[in-house]
């Protein structure tokens, strides 16, 4: 019988020719949404369909079964963490894939490709009819295959373990419903307070000096350019081409100058999560985040946490003017901090202030569970949508381009996606009290001439554990608790209390 390393060598070198599969597709994925001309989208479709199916082919290899039928004969004292977590993973992505025909997967990647180009055209032309049918047909798609791989489970829980290991549909209601309780209390105390002056921010600002700053900002992090690049895309997104290879991208509007830089701090906080992890688990199944909540609560750590607060503005401030002299003549540091911190219901999610922006979350969460369900018709969206925001929000959207299709996720099938975001913010709440217990005040840490501290713990605490331990386990070990609303609520209340006054 074959030891446990025999065993292990023997599936990470199916797992090379699998990874690096993954990495292909996801180049021509990255050249689509950056530099491929429009009219190469039917070509781009067939490309990744076939590499979807090749892709497929190798994760369902008998072989992989041969080698895990072996391994369960393995005593489990013979394993270490490691070794554990690498069978644990690899034999849950067999036992879903293994289901699913590779004519289904091929099918799913080229209408993803057909839906993303649908999708860009018919926001651009506020035309959600367009992209009706193509969002039907990735629901009907997602579908298939929750029912495949999982008969007897909730069809959208089965898609939001993709994404949430662990979680489900009425789990996560409950939490939002609580946090959704939570920040309503603490918006009416805003709402009570003295709004900050935004004014300069409303004129127009160069996107090329914008750029040049986000760069230097991403330096500053730690963000590898030797490893990574940024690039422009209609939707801000992280992607991982190779364990040297960490790509993201961002978009710039001369008249939303905070856009832009919140995009670049936050897509640098995912790749630097991507090019954190440990060297020991690169070319295998466990050198990816451990969920996508994980992930979120690393980009909005850097964004908001440490990119809002007053220490990161009273060290950035005085270049950032420097750039700007034309619009920020006269305003010092703290009116630009508050300025950032503004809370104002708005219309798009990437924009939102990190008050109000779970609410687009939570909207988004209820709507797919119910288009998943059939509960919701896709021809009844955007009046779903529009009647969430003013529920919620309070707001009334204009245009459909600025409603229900300004996200591209449910183009590209992520159904169950969109709930990290939010648990994001919760695990970077939660990360960050752990971490200035450990470290001292995050204020003084992000005046340093780079954030090395910050980044170093990141590294040791999360980033080199990849997918070792799932989402709730490594919160556990990390803080010493499981995932709590509270720590998130309370920062929110201290912090805008202290600018709005109340």
């Amino acid at each position: 019988m074959k030891g446990i390393k025999e065993i292990t060598a023997g599936l990470k070198a199916l797992d090379s020719d699998v990874t690096r599969l993954g990495h292909i597709t996801a180049l021509l994925e990255w050249d689509q949404e950056t530099y491929m001309p429009e009219a190469a989208a039917e070509e781009r479709a067939a490309q990744i369909a076939l590499l979807s199916g090749l892709h497929h082919e190798k994760v369902v290899d008998p072989a992989w079964n041969v080698l895990l039928q072996e391994s369960a004969g393995i005593d489990p004292k013979e394993l270490d963490e490691t070794d554990a977590a690498y069978l644990r993973e690899v034999r849950r992505r067999w036992d879903r894939q293994v289901k699913v025909p590779k004519k289904l997967v091929e099918e799913m990647a080229r209408q993803t490709s057909l839906s993303q180009t649908a999708w860009v055209g018919a926001r651009k032309n506020n035309d959600f009819g367009a992209f009706a049918p193509y969002l039907e047909r990735m629901i009907e798609l997602e579908n298939e295959w929750a029912a495949i791989v999982s008969p007897d489970e909730d069809a959208y829980d089965v898609l939001l373990d993709e994404y949430e290991p662990g979680a489900g549909g009425d789990e996560i209601a409950v939490v939002f419903d609580n946090l959704a309780s939570g920040l309503k209390k603490i918006l009416l105390k805003i709402n009570s307070g003295k709004a900050p002056d935004t004014a300069f921010l409303e004129k127009s600002y160069d996107v090329d000096r914008q750029d040049a700053f986000g760069r230097k900002i991403q330096s500053w992090m730690g963000y590898d350019t030797r490893r990574g690049r940024l690039d422009l895309s209609a939707h801000p997104f992280t992607t991982t081409l190779g364990p040297d290879d960490v790509r993201v991208t961002t978009r710039y509007d001369s008249e939303l100058v905070l856009s832009g830089l919140f995009s670049n701090i936050h897509e640098a906080g995912h790749g630097l999560y991507e090019q954190g992890f440990g060297s020991h688990l690169q070319g295998t199944v466990l050198a990816d985040g451990t969920s996508l909540g994980i992930h979120e609560s690393q980009s909005r750590f850097w964004e908001n946490t440490l990119g809002r607060s007053r220490s990161f503005w009273e060290k950035w401030y005085p270049k950032f003017q420097a750039l700007f002299p034309e619009n920020l003549t006269g305003i010092d540091a703290e009116t630009f901090y508050r300025a950032a911190n503004l809370v104002q219901p708005s219309l798009i999610r990437v924009e939102a202030d990190e008050v109000t922006y779970s609410f687009h979350v939570i909207i988004r969460f209820r709507l797919e569970r119910a288009l998943v369900s059939g509960e919701l018709k896709v021809a009844d969206l955007p009046a779903a949508w529009n009647e969430a925001y003013a529920d919620l929000l309070g707001i009334e959207v204009p245009t459909d381009a600025d409603g229900c299709l300004q996200d591209v996720h449910w183009a590209a099938g992520l159904f169950g996606y969109f709930p990290t975001y939010a648990l994001g913010n919760l695990y970077a709440a939660q990360f960050t009290r752990k971490l200035e217990q450990d470290l001292g005040s995050l204020a003084d840490l992000a005046g340093g001439d780079d954030a090395k501290p910050i980044l170093g713990w990141l590294r040791e605490n999360i980033h080199i554990q990849g997918r070792v331990l799932p989402p709730g386990d490594l919160c556990r070990r990390v803080t010493g608790s499981d995932l709590d609303s509270a720590h998130f609520l309370e920062y929110l209340d201290a912090k805008y209390g202290d600018i709005y006054g109340y």
